[in-house]
């Protein structure tokens, strides 16, 4: 006995990845602007069965059912602007840089503390020299 009968199958559409240079994200920063998500395609075949064993499978039909959305990841190229002799606080890069709080008049301040992993250039470890300058 010959039956014929149809049958669909579906199947998952990976998201593509897209990464974007963003001059507004610090060198070495990501953020994902668009999340991406699967789409999902249908299959519809004409099946024939003999004896109810399936003998052949033919594609009838294909269909997306929803289309996927690339994701989007934005890849920052703009120039940190701390100062890379310092760490544990974002020294500004500047002609002059003192402490908050401290007597120093500026023009560009910091809030302490911060650890001197370069040239202290700004002499804010300048009182003990302990490498930790702003206390």
């Amino acid at each position: 006995m010959v039956e014929k009968r149809t049958a669909t199958e579906t199947k998952t559409i990976a998201h593509g990845v897209k990464r974007v240079n963003d001059s507004t994200l610090t060198k070495g920063k990501t953020r994902v602007k668009t999340q991406g998500v699967n789409g999902t395609k249908k299959f519809t075949y004409e099946v024939t069965a003999t004896d109810g064993l399936e003998t052949s499978r033919v594609l009838v039909r294909e269909e997306i059912t929803k289309q996927p959305v690339t994701e989007v990841i934005l890849v920052g190229t703009k120039k940190p602007s701390c100062d890379p002799n310092y760490s544990g606080a974002c020294v500004p890069i500047a002609f002059d840089v003192d402490c908050a709080g401290g007597s120093g008049d500026g023009p560009a301040y910091v809030e302490g503390p911060v650890y001197v992993i370069g040239n202290d250039h700004y002499r804010l470890d300048g009182n003990d020299n302990d490498g930790i300058g702003c206390e």
